[in-house]
């Protein structure tokens, strides 16, 4: 099912799978590894297998579910839906036929904007440049066309078996409703970055949280919109608005879109959302989808 957030950049998040490994200091007080770890102990079924207890641990072990593939399609309003909410996309052990059958999903709910984020941007990149991976998506998105007990509306089925008969010519890749974004946490992992501009994505964003530092290696070109927030929790480690100020002046002068979630704290609205007296509640506009590298 979908899952109503108090994320504030987003409306919904969907699962299709779950699980994850800490790669970074960003990981280190993982919201999705302490709720994970919780949901097992209720009994959740998409929770039930353990991660490595060094990098991971209970009812977080990558996991992938079938039986929620499908939900967005149940979804008539449009919705902006955060993908893999407690997993990463990018994560190697995700298997990459089920990656695009995520991917098919999304190409069949047009309505919806989906908002992919990874920190293992190097493998997405792999995936979503590989020919054989886009003729994949479009094998699947044929096969979902074509079963009547998959929910979609008649213009949508009948758009998608058009599309899948010859997808070379009327299938758009990279797909116009799906945003690629990565983590960067600190300057040390502006690398990210970089390796994001080089994925093919309608819209290119960054998740600059929790911020641990300045990042004035960051390089914003090719970025549509940033994701700036603090770090929230008894083990919160502190932010400096002087980061996100020099963050706020690149994107003004870039006309990169801005959203300053929290300041952070002991809770998340510990110290408000206010940066120099006003918040920050940009969105990306429509952009033409990007190639690599533009």
């Amino acid at each position: 099912m979908s899952t109503s957030t108090t994320i504030e950049w987003t409306e919904v998040t969907w699962n299709p799978t779950t699980g994850c490994d800490r790669i970074s200091p960003g990981c280190d007080h993982c919201y999705a590894l302490k709720l994970a770890k919780r949901l097992k102990a209720m009994g959740q079924a998409k929770y039930q297998r353990d991660g490595d207890p060094r990098t991971s641990g209970p009812g977080f072990g990558i996991t992938a579910h079938e039986d929620a593939l499908i939900e967005p399609l149940r979804w008539r309003r449009p919705r902006k839906v955060f993908v893999n909410s407690m997993s990463d996309i990018g994560h190697a052990r995700v298997p990459r036929a089920f990656v695009a059958r995520i991917f098919a999903t999304m190409a069949l709910g047009p309505q919806h904007q989906f908002q992919v984020l990874t920190k293992r941007p190097q493998h997405l990149r792999r995936l979503l440049d590989s020919q054989q991976f886009v003729d994949a998506v479009w094998a699947e998105m044929e096969r979902l066309s074509a079963d009547d007990t998959v929910p979609l509306a008649r213009p949508v089925r009948e758009d998608a078996r058009k599309r899948a008969a010859n997808w070379n010519a009327l299938s758009p890749w990279p797909l116009p409703n799906v945003w690629i974004g990565t983590s960067v946490e600190s300057d040390e992992y502006c690398w990210r970055a970089d390796e994001l501009r080089l994925i093919p994505a309608a819209v290119r964003f960054l998740s600059l949280e929790p911020l641990l530092g300045p990042v004035p290696s960051l390089d914003l070109a090719g970025i549509d919109w940033a994701i700036v927030g603090g770090e929230s929790g008894p083990q919160h480690r502190p932010l400096h608005l002087d980061w996100v100020r020099d963050i706020r002046d690149r994107c003004v002068d870039r006309r990169v879109a801005l959203f300053f979630k929290q300041v952070g704290g002991l809770t998340p609205k510990a110290g408000g959302r206010l940066l120099d007296g006003r918040t920050w509640d940009e969105y990306p506009t429509s952009v033409p989808a990007r190639v690599p590298g533009a």
